[in-house]
């Protein structure tokens, strides 16, 4: 499908400046009361659900053949436009630009698997959803979601009191073939790598360990074939496994930070700035580094980062779409206090 114009603009929105979390919550609220103003009842009864509905904790990243929600390729011009829009003040401009590209990589995976592909693989195929009423009282949430994209954040008192799941992917991790020049469509070119930070920091860290220390952090030979707790409200974790931030030299201690803060930025500043501090109270001497798998690319690897309060998954385990070995990636960082603003079940 192609993206129109206005989708275009959209996608190339400029930075919304944001002070405070509280303004945050205030500004999304604005801008998701904007969005609902443009649509016409039908279009609202998909769009709006009860805040404690069952669907607001129903999350995932893989194709469906629908979703809870309205999806973009069912609102007009103008309403696309508000609906980017809203999702746009809920993030970074680095956060932004992933998820605009996750979305472009769809119109890619259509020309790479042609005609033999099982999902339908469309742009505007992701899904505006609103739980309760925007505004400064009660709770409400919002979820924009569709393949290899979910982002989920909850309100409360008019500031945004949880950002999580948030979750990334991208096929292919890294665009290996020239891309088709195809009228009137925008696709990802060689070389795109929408989550090469997730990745080669990550890479980095690893491979700058030695001797007990790599011996620590390496949890297992071979990689899951999956991010643990998937689709699940909350994540259920253990004990911290892995090498601990304290046990690092000073390099591998500012790698590792440069990595944690990449899922940390992905939000609006005041909501990453929250996450920051978070750590810091914590004490970033308690935050574990795990890997499992071969230390190199092309081959299946996993990580994962714990803090006390947070939870960072990577795999990359899939071949691309076009047979690429270990060319798609997932990624996720959950709140460890409970998603969703929901009490943690530990």
């Amino acid at each position: 499908m192609r993206l129109t114009a206005a989708l275009f603009a959209v996608v190339c929105l400029v930075a919304i400046g944001l002070k405070t979390a509280d303004d945050t919550g205030t500004q999304v609220a604005t801008y998701a009361n904007q969005f609902l103003s443009q649509l016409d009842d039908d279009q609202k009864s998909k769009a709006v659900m009860d805040y404690d509905s069952d669907k607001r904790v129903d999350w995932h990243f893989i194709p469906k053949d629908t979703r809870k929600g309205l999806a973009l390729r069912d609102m007009n011009e103008a309403q696309r436009v508000d609906a980017l829009r809203l999702l746009r003040s809920a993030l970074s401009e680095a956060g932004y630009s992933k998820a605009s590209r996750i979305m472009l990589m769809e119109g890619l995976l259509r020309e790479i698997e042609g005609d033999d592909r099982r999902w339908e693989r469309d742009p505007q195929k992701y899904f505006v959803t609103i739980f309760g009423t925007p505004g400064e009282k009660g709770p409400w949430g919002l979820s924009f979601e569709g393949h290899h994209l979910s982002m989920n954040f909850s309100f409360e008192g008019g500031a945004m009191v949880d950002s999580t799941p948030q979750f990334f992917a991208a096929n292919p991790a890294t665009v290996m073939n020239e891309v088709p020049e195809l009228s009137g469509k925008l696709l990802p070119g060689k070389g795109t790598r929408i989550l090469k930070d997730e990745e080669q920091l990550a890479f980095d860290l690893i491979n700058s360990l030695e001797g007990e220390t790599k011996e620590a952090a390496i949890i297992n030979q071979d990689a899951p074939a999956e991010i643990r707790f998937a689709g699940e409200p909350q994540a259920k974790v253990g004990e911290p496994e892995g090498v601990a931030y304290a046990a690092l030299g000073d390099d591998a201690k500012a790698t590792l930070k440069k990595l944690v803060m990449t899922y940390v930025n992905v939000v609006a500043g005041p909501i990453a700035s929250e996450r920051e501090s978070i750590i810091e109270e914590d004490g970033w001497d308690n935050v574990h580094f795990a890997w499992a798998g071969p230390t190199e690319p092309g081959i299946g690897h996993y990580y994962r980062v714990r803090g006390k309060r947070f939870l960072i998954e990577f795999v990359n385990t899939q071949p691309d779409a076009a047979g690429n070995p270990a060319n798609h990636i997932h990624c996720v960082w959950r709140d460890l206090s409970g998603d969703f603003n929901l009490a943690s079940a530990e």
